[in-house]
């Protein structure tokens, strides 16, 4: 009888490798659901605190879990998840806003009543974080109880009390307001802050009055406008009576200083002219004088010594000229040219 050795070696072979092949795969799928059903992924913007459900150390764990992986035992221990990031709750009457952004809520606008009876209508955000995650689980609860349960009553109650203070008309007041709005950032986190949560700051976005006294409103203020523009407009008539008042002195100085510098530049011209005359008539004078001494010096001249020489001279000079002159010489009219004492006693020279 023949045994077939070779063909029961391989069904051997096979039942090992399938037998290995299916543990494999079971080791795998176990580790696949023991990974995902006792570990938890905490985000980088998460706190995670765990909880035991059952077992001698039931319930809350003071420690508080990071961003990574984390080691839960499933069905007797939970992991809670928080974020760590800035939340926004806002209160507004706008149908284009939405709750849809992560780490935002979205709520109606406030209704406050003012200290005057009058309703005003307020959008407001409220950001906020939380700061100790086991603070809001031990006293708050899990997932976002900590919205509907604290910050969002707590900040209605708060914003709609300080705001309420105001009267209607204090609301256009930036300082007033800003002075409430503080007021209520401050009552917020002494009635938040106890539970782990932390209002970092309240924004007013928009306020309004309902239609009446709306209208009423801004009719004062247009009112109110008017009496500032016509106190305006008499102080700018007042400061440009003022302006021209100094313009028209100051045109005045100045035509008051031309004139006098006018009658400056003719006094000087007026001495400059007389002290030219001045001068000019001392020269004239001189040149008169000394004209009058040389006329009198020369004719000292002419009646001393040689004069009569001169005299004969200057006949001389006269005929210059002449070739023949015809004279008598005979009788009481003659004239001897060459006798000149008769010739200067017939001119009547004198010695």
């Amino acid at each position: 009888m023949a045994v077939d050795l070779q063909g029961t070696s391989r069904r051997i072979f096979a039942t090992r490798a399938g037998r290995v092949l299916y543990l494999t795969v079971f080791c795998l799928v176990g580790l696949t659901v023991a990974y995902n059903g006792c570990t938890v992924y905490v985000k980088p913007n998460q706190y995670g605190i765990k909880q035991v459900i059952y077992g001698s150390g039931k319930g809350i764990k003071p420690e508080i879990y990071s961003a990574g992986v984390r080691w839960v035992m499933t069905g007797t221990e939970r992991m809670h998840l928080f974020p760590t990031d800035l939340q926004a709750l806002n209160l507004t009457a706008s149908s284009s806003e939405s709750d849809s952004v992560e780490g935002s809520r979205l709520m109606p606008a406030l209704n406050i009543q003012t200290s005057e009876g009058y309703n005003v209508r307020v959008d407001l955000t409220v950001l906020y974080r939380i700061e100790d995650p086991y603070k809001v689980i031990t006293a708050v609860g899990p997932g976002r109880l900590y919205e509907d349960s604290v910050v969002i009553p707590r900040s209605e109650q708060i914003l709609r009390m300080r705001l309420g203070e105001l009267e209607a008309e204090q609301f256009y007041n930036v300082s007033r307001r800003a002075e409430k709005v503080a007021a209520a950032l401050a009552d917020l986190n002494a009635a938040l802050q106890p539970v782990g949560v932390k209002a970092l700051n309240v924004f007013v976005r928009r306020y309004s009055y309902d239609e009446k006294y709306q209208t009423a409103i801004e009719q004062r203020k247009i009112q109110d406008q008017n009496v500032f523009k016509n106190k305006a407009e008499a102080e700018m008539a007042t400061a440009n009576a003022a302006k021209d008042k100094i313009v028209a002195q100051g045109e005045a100085a100045v035509k008051i200083e031309l004139s006098r510098g006018d009658a400056e530049r003719k006094k000087v011209e007026a001495e400059a002219d007389l002290y030219a005359r001045k001068q000019r008539a001392a020269g004239q004078l001189e040149v008169k004088l000394a004209e009058a001494e040389g006329t009198r010096l020369e004719n000292e001249a002419l009646r001393g010594v040689g004069s009569d020489n001169m005299v004969g001279l200057k006949m001389a000079e006269v005929m210059k000229g002449t070739r023949v002159i015809v004279v008598l010489t005979d009788g009481e009219s003659g004239v001897n040219p060459l006798d000149l004492k008769s010739v200067l006693k017939r001119f009547d020279v004198r010695e």
